[in-house]
C-alpha cells in the first residue's frame, strides 16, 4: 500500500507536470490538492481491506502528482533572478517537513480519533493547500514549444537535465527505502531499550532532513553543483552501512539515524533545482515531469527492493538481514555520483 501511492504518482505525473507548460500551474495544483483531499476522505469512509485501500492510496498518489512538481513549476513561473534557486530549495525541502509533521500528527490523532478519523481530518490539509494556491495571482506559462504534450524526447536528450535526473533516481531509491522501513527498523534495533519512540524518531528525522536539504542546496549554489551532490551521496551511502549495523546500539542508533536522514537529504533540493535550471524555459514542465517520474519510480521500487532483500536474507527478525538491506540502499546511493560525473562532462552549473 505504501508503494502503490508512488505508482499512482508515476502514472499521472508525466501528463500533469507537462501540462504546466500549456496552462497556469496553479490550476493543476488546485485540482491535484482536491483529488488528494477526496482520496483521504474516501479512505477514511470506505476502506475495508487490501484492495479498496490500494485503490484509494493510488488516488492519493495521483493527487500528489498534481501538487508536488506542479507546485514547483508554479513557484518558478512567479519568481526570477538570483533568489529563485533559494526559493526552489525551500519549496523542495518543505516536502520533508510536511512528511514529518504528518507522521507526528497521524500518531497523535489516531490515538484520539482512530485511523479513520485521522485520515478524514488530515485530508483537510490538502484542501487548505488548494485555498492558498487560489490566492496566488494568475500567471501564464512561457509560450509552449510546438509538439505533443507528452513528447518528452527533447528532455531525454538533454544531457545536463538527465545527469540530475539519474542522480535523483538513486537519491529517491535510497530516500524512500529509508522512509518506508525506518520506523520498523528502529523498533527492532532498539527493542527492549529505553530510548525514543520510533514514530518520534521519524518525525524528528523529517525536521532534520528539511534543514539538511536547505543547507545542501546552499552549498550546491556556492560550489560546483554536480560535485557537491556526489560528495553528499557518497557520505549518505557510507552512513547507510553504519545504520545497518546499529542494532542494539540504543541511543547511538537513534543519533545515527538522525545523522543519516540529514545526509540522505543533502542533495534532494540541489538535484531538483539543478534539473529545473538546466531545462529550457519552455520545457520546464516537461523536464520536471521526467525528473519526477523517474525519481518516483525509484521511490516505488526502493521500499519493495528493501523488503525483498530483508526477506531473502533472514527476515525482519534478523539483524544481519537489516544490515544487507541497508547495504543495498548504500550501493544504489553510490550510483548517483557515477551518473552525475559521467554525464557531467559538459560542465553542469
Amino acid at each position: 500500500m505504501g508503494g502503490i501511492t508512488f505508482a499512482g504518482y508515476a502514472v499521472a505525473v508525466p501528463f500533469l507536470s507537462a501540462l504546466t507548460d500549456r496552462v497556469d500551474a496553479r490550476r493543476v495544483y488546485v485540482a491535484g490538492a482536491v483529488v488528494a483531499a477526496v482520496a483521504s476522505v474516501l479512505f477514511a469512509l470506505f476502506a475495508q481491506g487490501f484492495w479498496t485501500a490500494l485503490v484509494f492510496r493510488a488516488l492519493a498518489g495521483i493527487g500528489l502528482a498534481g501538487t508536488y512538481m506542479p507546485g514547483l513549476k508554479a513557484l518558478v513561473d512567479r519568481t526570477d533572478g538570483p533568489q529563485q534557486p533559494k526559493w526552489m530549495s525551500w519549496y523542495t525541502a518543505s516536502f520533508s517537513l510536511g512528511t514529518g509533521i504528518s507522521f507526528l500528527a497521524a500518531g497523535i490523532l489516531a490515538a484520539w480519533l482512530g485511523w479513520r478519523g485521522c485520515f478524514a481530518l488530515l485530508g483537510g490539509g490538502a484542501l487548505l493547500a488548494a485555498v492558498l494556491a487560489l490566492l496566488l495571482r494568475p500567471v501564464a506559462p512561457p509560450p509552449a514549444k510546438p509538439g505533443k504534450l507528452l513528447d518528452l524526447r527533447p528532455v531525454l536528450t538533454n544531457r545536463r537535465v538527465m545527469a540530475y535526473v539519474l542522480g535523483y533516481f538513486a537519491h529517491m531509491w535510497e530516500l524512500f527505502g529509508l522512509r518506508a522501513w525506518m520506523v520498523a527498523f528502529m523498533a527492532f534495533a532498539t527493542a527492549g531499550q529505553v530510548v525514543m519512540a520510533p514514530s518520534v524518531v521519524a518525525a524528528l528525522s523529517s525536521v532534520v532532513a528539511m534543514a539538511a536539504s536547505i543547507g545542501g542546496a546552499a552549498l550546491a549554489l556556492r560550489f560546483d553543483r554536480a560535485k557537491a551532490c556526489s560528495v553528499f551521496a557518497l557520505a549518505s551511502a557510507a552512513c547507510a552501512l553504519l545504520v545497518g549495523q546499529s542494532v542494539g546500539w540504543g541511543w547511538a542508533a537513534v543519533a545515527l539515524m538522525l545523522v543519516y536522514n540529514a545526509l540522505v537529504q543533502l542533495d534532494s533540493a540541489a538535484l531538483t533545482t539543478g534539473a529545473v535550471l538546466a531545462a529550457e524555459p519552455a520545457r520546464r514542465g516537461a523536464s520536471i515531469a521526467v525528473h519526477s517520474l523517474i525519481g518516483f519510480v525509484a521511490g516505488f521500487l526502493g521500499p519493495l527492493a528493501f523488503g525483498w532483500i530483508l526477506d531473502l536474507t533472514g527476515g525482519p527478525g534478523s539483524a544481519a538481514a537489516w544490515g544487507w538491506s541497508f547495504a543495498v540502499l548504500a550501493a544504489v546511493a553510490a550510483l548517483g555520483p557515477l551518473a552525475l560525473l559521467r554525464l557531467n562532462r559538459a560542465s553542469l552549473n
